[in-house]
């Protein structure tokens, strides 16, 4: 007798599950398939959900498995960000520019986790274009967080976070430009990786800013994350950014616990604007360290760290400026016709099509790439940005991982913000800086505040993401934080 599946196991356990015919990858596609569905009246976060592809894809994994393959994942339910083109599947980036866009060929990572026999049961919401850091930006409307559905999840891979929280899927796909994986992790309760720049291909991702942009997983333990970015993770010939570094076993650092790791802590990043639940549950992680061994270091200091913030939305914006020049109502894309002339296309098409956030990342990079301001605005931002990578490899040398709050709040209210940029923006204080300099950053549920989810980030060396998830799954084996679910929604 076929045995229902239990949507809160892990990933592992599915696969265990299906080793030992408990039930197959197509009785769970089913179950994950009607759950996904009826959440996503009030979640809202999925944008397309797959049948048929889906379905192929279980029944297919189904059959692997009897014929005896062992991949980690074979089967597993997988949910990716509305950013990756998906081959026959529409790609809409959050936009109304690509409602209808339809790519031909998969990304990297898509095809990645086809050929690792995932099942991508469907493209989840976000901000348009990856820009924001709420997810109300989307044009196909806000996602709601699952432990409180008045409040935003964060963004801009906001769908990608609630799927898993919402035990709609155990693992998920999202990319991350200025926190946009571990800052909706964070606020869902759930575990966010943005990997080293460079170690995972962006070939197929729909651009934002090209020197920001990586790819990453969303998952609810440590060994399930590892898992994932086995598979997603390794150089792409077709993605000129892709580095050689060799992939190592994700798994490598579980045993090693604490005792000697040094930890970081930049206190110049936690003297304001940081509540005090949230600090509160960042000293509570740091004394778990301490006590099984870690020595603590509250003196590094990385001092332009706090230029992080404009640093990045100038490059940011700069970056996007010119990487959605390209979406001119002309090639393809949402096109307006009846403009006399190219000039009043592109105006109507963009203006029409874009949202209000896209628009005001447009003006502002566009302003910093003019003439006259180039050199006083971009250039300047990238030489700090070069002063920041110096001083974190600095501290880096001094120390094993930097740690902070991953967010300076929990998740707050929807609309709350929405009309004070400058606000919203202070949401990746903590987690920006990681993107500015390359280097790999996790987040990991380590307490609550009024029922909501807090999240701690790690910082690692260079292509450290191993013992990043090492020292996650070190904290993990000790709390039981990363347990919690969010009332059945």
């Amino acid at each position: 007798m076929t045995v229902t599946p239990d949507l809160g196991e892990l990933a592992a356990q599915h696969a265990a599950n299906f080793r030992s015919n408990i039930y197959t990858p197509t009785d769970l596609f089913k179950i994950v398939n009607a759950k996904i569905t009826t959440q996503n009246e009030h979640l809202n976060a999925f944008i397309s959900i797959a049948n048929e592809d889906a379905l192929e894809a279980a029944e297919a994994a189904t059959q692997r498995i009897k014929s005896g393959e062992t991949g980690a994942l074979i089967g597993i339910p997988i949910a990716v960000k509305d950013l990756l083109n998906t081959a026959g599947q529409r790609t809409t980036a959050g936009s109304k520019m690509l409602e209808h866009y339809i790519p031909v060929q998969d990304s990297t990572v898509v095809q990645k986790l086809k050929d690792a026999g995932l099942v991508i049961v469907g493209k989840t919401n976000l901000d348009e274009f990856a820009m924001g850091s709420s997810n109300e930006y989307s044009a196909y409307g806000p996602v709601h967080n699952p432990w409180d559905l008045s409040r935003v999840p964060g963004g801009s891979s906001g769908g990608s976070a609630v799927a898993v929280a919402a035990r709609g899927v155990p693992l998920s796909i999202g990319t991350d430009t200025g926190g946009s994986i571990r800052q909706p992790a964070a606020l869902c309760g759930v575990m966010g990786l943005k990997p080293t720049y460079g170690r995972v291909s962006r070939f197929g991702v729909v651009a934002f800013a090209s020197s920001l942009d990586q790819v990453g997983p969303f998952s609810r333990d440590a060994n399930d994350m590892a898992d994932l970015l086995q598979v997603i993770a390794g150089h792409d010939e077709k993605d000129s950014t892709s580095s050689l570094e060799p992939v190592p076993n994700f798994k490598s650092a579980f045993n090693r616990g604490f005792d000697g790791v040094k930890i970081g802590i930049p206190s110049e990043l936690l003297q304001e604007g940081v509540d005090d639940d949230v600090l509160e549950s960042f000293e509570r992680a740091i004394h778990e360290f301490e006590t099984r061994g870690a020595i603590i270091n509250r003196d590094i200091s990385i001092p332009s760290i706090k230029a992080a913030l404009p640093v990045y939305y100038l490059i940011a914006p700069s970056e996007a400026s010119a990487n959605l020049a390209r979406y001119d109502g002309v090639k393809y894309g949402f096109s307006v016709l009846d403009g006399k002339n190219a000039e009043e296309v592109m105006s109507a098409s963009r203006g029409m099509a874009f949202g209000p956030e896209v628009k005001r990342r447009i003006m502002i990079g566009t302003y910093a790439l003019s003439a006259g301001y180039y050199d006083a605005y971009y250039l300047k931002a990238q030489k700090v940005r070069t002063v920041i990578q110096q001083e974190f490899a600095t501290a880096l040398n001094e120390v094993d991982t930097i740690l902070t709050p991953t967010t300076p709040t929990t998740a707050f209210e929807i609309d709350s913000k929405i009309n004070n940029p400058i606000e919203m923006y202070l949401n990746d204080l903590f987690t920006l800086p990681a993107n500015i300099v390359g280097l790999p950053a996790l987040s990991t549920p380590c307490g609550f505040s009024d029922g909501l989810p807090i999240g701690l980030q790690m910082v690692g060396k260079a292509f450290g993401e191993a013992d990043l998830i090492g020292y996650a799954h070190a904290y993990q084996s000790i709390t039981d934080w990363h347990k919690s679910e969010p009332v059945d929604r």
